[in-house]
């Protein structure tokens, strides 16, 4: 079982910078996935960002590739999720995720799931 806690969401201006964060509890944190998705009310969850266990590997969707930055820190059962240059279309709730089968882009191969936490871009 893994508990995932988002924070660092918030309200920034257009083309602003945002961090968010991503706590998990549970043990081997290394041996996740860890991704980042997004949802607006009457949409679907979509992709944002992976990365592997080990953090060698990194997808980006093509909406945020070159704006953002996924890390994360294994010794402190930490993602991050750097945004740059937002813009209002990013405004989302963003869910972190956690794939004990490898680095995915696809939402059903996620198994544990955090609450989200708002991020609003105004303009």
């Amino acid at each position: 079982q893994v508990r995932l806690v988002e924070s660092g969401g918030g309200l920034v201006q257009s083309g602003g910078s945002l961090r968010l964060s991503c706590a998990a509890s549970g043990r081997s944190f290394s041996n996740y996935a860890m991704g980042w998705f997004r949802q607006t009310p009457g949409k679907e969850r979509e992709f944002v960002a992976a990365i592997s266990g080990r953090g060698g590997n990194r997808y980006y969707s093509e909406s945020m590739k070159g704006r953002s930055t996924i890390s994360r820190d294994n010794s402190k059962h930490t993602v991050y999720l750097q945004m740059n240059s937002l813009k209002s279309r990013d405004t989302a709730v963003y869910y972190c995720a956690a794939n004990p089968s490898g680095i995915s882009t696809i939402t059903t191969r996620y198994t544990y799931w955090g609450q989200g936490t708002q991020v609003t871009v105004s303009s």
